[in-house]
């Protein structure tokens, strides 16, 4: 049951992005990645909004995601975030792990 959190970064200026380089400059996105239990951390970039960054992130629990919630890393993301003024839409998702219906695979180009 891992849990995949779909996060709209939204600011002006370019704040959205700004945020983004820095967090891959900085290293908190590799430090993000190093944690125990993070499946998945990227970066998107939507290209109908240059004020908007999709971050794509992927747990293996629930347990896990407390525990980055609690870490100094989560601390640096909410400095940045408030240093950029970024507001946030949040979609959080739970895989059902079940396999791609054959009815569905044939759309799918591997």
């Amino acid at each position: 049951m891992a849990i995949t959190i779909n996060i709209y970064y939204s600011g002006e200026g370019g704040n959205a992005k700004k945020f983004a380089e820095e967090m891959v400059s900085g290293g908190t996105v590799k430090a993000t990645r190093a944690e125990e239990g993070n499946l998945r951390y990227e970066y998107f970039f939507p290209m109908d909004d240059n004020e908007t960054v999709l971050l794509i992130d992927r747990w293996k629990d629930q347990s896990s995601l407390d525990k980055h919630h609690a870490s100094p890393v989560m601390k640096k993301i909410t400095e940045l975030r408030n240093k950029y003024n970024l507001h946030m839409r949040v979609e959080r998702y739970i895989s059902d792990e079940t396999e791609i219906a054959a009815a569905d695979k044939k759309y799918i180009r591997e």
